[in-house]
């Protein structure tokens, strides 16, 4: 489990803090004095040291982590400053007065050994609760990872969620129609919402599709459209380049398809027509979509609408630095094109 193993973690990082302090503290010393005294003498004022420091650590620190009390932090760790300092002077003039011969250090309570001792504590107290805070830190900075991640996840499912709602409502009310009327196409409408179905359903919920997949729904889309309008306009679609091993996050492309539909084409207009171009390089995917102005108040509202500022956060979400969309409102045309780059 990755918490274990984190957890694991840092116990070693304190041993080995311990064990090379004491090494080196021995080998230190014990080029005076001799080993076994050496360990002796160490092994004391460091096992104080490690008693205020985890008492510290994992008693009165995150009192002021948490709760941010710092009086309250101030009042312990004085407390715990006396007590250390007192029994630790106290058992090193019981342990060590005989034990340095030469030294009248351990025989008396000086305030030069009174500052060095609380120095000494407070570089551990200090050291492991550096240790503590850095800890806190990076688990505080993953959770907020973690979180923004569920955020972005969330926002995704919820602009997905938003797309082509009334694009079914029609195919449904179309569907009705063409059945009632017993319209042989009524058959081929159903299998094809069936297929925009299932992939909205199923493909649209993951973070990638692959091209291919893309193409086929809109492909299907348009056959639904021109159904529903009469095939009153043209439409090319093409494609150029390697589109069977490119991955793309669904439901982008569609929505500028669907605008042009939307706005750009009309069973009361003449000469409706739109152009799509997919190309597929080695490091881009250009994708293209134009089509004839039909209604200027309609295109502005357009450019305002829910769809393209829908495809637009998704492209942050998805593409935060590997996407150009560039937009052209000319007298007559209206383009889109989005480069996503690899």
């Amino acid at each position: 489990m990755p918490g274990s193993n984190n957890h694991n973690k840092v116990l070693l990082l304190h041993f080995s803090f311990w064990l090379l302090y004491f090494s080196y503290r021995v080998y230190d010393i014990s080029q005076h004095i001799g080993f076994k005294k050496a360990v002796f003498y160490v092994s004391i004022p460091m096992s104080l040291n490690i008693l205020a420091s985890y008492i510290h650590y994992f008693a009165i620190l995150p009192g002021w982590i948490l709760k941010k009390n710092f009086s309250r932090y101030a009042i312990q760790l004085l407390l715990l400053l006396t007590f250390i300092l007192t029994f630790r002077i106290t058992t090193e003039n019981l342990a060590f007065a005989n034990l340095i011969t030469n030294e009248n250090y351990y025989k008396t309570v000086k305030l030069s050994r009174v500052v060095s001792t609380l120095w000494d504590t407070l570089s551990f107290l200090i050291f492991t609760g550096m240790i503590r805070f850095t800890l806190d830190w990076f688990d505080l900075e993953n959770k907020k990872k973690q979180l923004e991640n569920e955020k972005l996840v969330a926002e995704l499912n919820y602009l997905k969620a938003q797309i082509n709602p009334h694009f079914l409502f029609n195919t449904l009310h179309n569907l009705n129609y063409l059945v009632y009327s017993g319209s042989k196409k009524s058959t081929e409408v159903i299998i094809k919402l069936s297929n925009i179905m299932r992939y909205m359903i199923y493909d649209a919920n993951r973070d990638k599709v692959p091209l291919k997949k893309e193409i086929e729904y809109m492909n299907d889309y348009v056959l639904l459209e021109s159904i529903r309008l009469n095939e009153v306009f043209k439409i090319t679609f093409d494609i150029k380049g390697n589109v069977h091993e490119q991955e793309i996050s669904p439901l982008i492309m569609i929505t500028f398809l669907e605008n042009a539909f939307k706005h750009g084409v009309s069973d009361q207009e003449k000469d409706c027509w739109i152009n799509v171009s997919l190309h597929v390089t080695d490091t881009s995917i250009e994708y293209k979509v134009s089509n004839k102005k039909i209604n200027n108040s309609i295109q502005h509202k357009l450019k305002s609408g829910f769809g393209l500022e829908n495809v637009k956060k998704r492209l942050q979400l998805s593409y935060p630095d590997a996407h150009d969309l560039k937009i052209i409102d000319a007298d007559s045309v209206y383009q889109v094109s989005l480069t996503l780059t690899k």
